[in-house]
């Protein structure tokens, strides 16, 4: 399956996941500007310290078209009309949409947004009937389709606000390995839901994906954190981007990146730990370097690759969250070093 389009290849690349510690998003998105200038790709920061509506799901039922969400004690549960908390949630994306307007006005150039992907909402999202809307083929094609059109339209809102900004799409999907192998706990903790069928999985992360690259995003990714990232899945949604922890990954998913990376996919390589100590930027540059020369990986294919921690950064300090992206740009600029040098 061919990847969608994607950013031209650049040495030196660094970004970060998404999730941001605090509450301003005014100061956090001053911020992730300032400390990602070009080649870096800055990105929306996300704040789910402001509670509920600000987390990943909360803030992913945001884009869905016709398909309000309430907040019940059981999570995000589907209703028949808006309330509150889907309105607080709405509160939330247009004040950093009218942030992000002001303090990024008249940049040009690539610009990371995040939203929940279709299988981790559908794995969290609860039916009227009180289960999981994973379990409901039905559900999941309106929720999908639904998904798929308000990321169009946030797509396109994006695009009228900052005209000069080259918008790419991130998908966050935590929860898709346990989608594809059955592992969705039920809503009442005791059992575990089916399986979703992989061309299915495939399909709906596709035609999200499609519909996003129709309203004039630049590139796509798709971001998984898991220990067990599906990579051969992934790799067939067509992605322009693969995000993931590159310390998770193992011989199998680095050999199922490479032809893939062969072929144009761009790695979003997670490189610096979340928490704890950073490693000195040779050091994270090892994570990647020791693995492509292993494969035989031209060093030319290096400009594919961005530096970014290995997920969000919500539970760190601002200062080391800070200090995270600062280490991102060292070690892309570390790597693009060894591949000028080995080139």
């Amino acid at each position: 399956m061919p990847h969608l389009p994607s950013l031209p290849a650049l040495p030196g690349r660094s970004s970060g996941v998404g999730s941001w510690p605090g509450e301003g998003i005014a100061d956090a998105t001053r911020l992730v500007l300032g400390e990602l200038p070009e080649p870096a790709v800055p990105f929306q920061p996300e704040l789910p310290a402001r509670g509920p509506g600000a987390d990943l799901i909360g803030r992913g039922a945001t884009f869905l078209v016709d398909l309000p969400v309430d907040l019940q004690p059981s999570g995000w549960r589907l209703v028949d009309h808006p309330g509150r908390d889907l309105n607080r949630a709405m509160g939330w994306y247009r004040q950093d949409l009218d942030v992000l307007a002001e303090v990024a006005e008249g940049y040009a150039g690539p610009l990371k947004v995040a939203a929940c992907g279709p299988w981790t909402l559908a794995a969290s999202v609860i039916l009227p009937r009180l289960e999981r809307a994973v379990v409901d083929r039905g559900t999941c094609r309106d929720l999908v389709a639904s998904l798929a059109e308000g990321l169009g339209r946030h797509v396109h809102e994006l695009r009228r606000l900052l005209p000069g900004a080259q918008i790419v799409v991130q998908l966050d999907e935590p929860s898709l390995p346990a989608v594809l192998r059955g592992g969705v706990p039920t809503a009442s903790g005791w059992g575990r839901l089916r399986a979703v069928e992989e061309p299915v999985v495939v399909e709906g992360l596709r035609a999200v994906l499609d519909a996003v690259v129709a309203a004039g995003a630049a590139a796509t990714v798709v971001h998984c954190c898991a220990a067990d990232a599906p990579v051969e899945a992934l790799v067939r949604t067509g992605a322009a981007g693969l995000s993931v922890d590159v310390s998770l990954l193992g011989q199998p998913g680095w050999e199922a990146l490479a032809p893939a990376i062969e072929n144009g996919l761009a790695l979003w390589a997670g490189v610096l730990p979340t928490a704890g100590a950073l490693p000195t930027p040779a050091a994270a540059a090892d994570a990647v370097w020791t693995r492509w020369r292993k494969l035989g990986l031209e060093t030319g294919l290096l400009g594919q690759v961005a530096v970014t921690p290995t997920c969000g950064l919500a539970g760190s300090t601002p200062a080391a969250a800070r200090a995270t992206l600062a280490r991102g740009r060292e070690t892309a600029a570390e790597l693009a070093e060894r591949a000028a040098s080995h080139g």
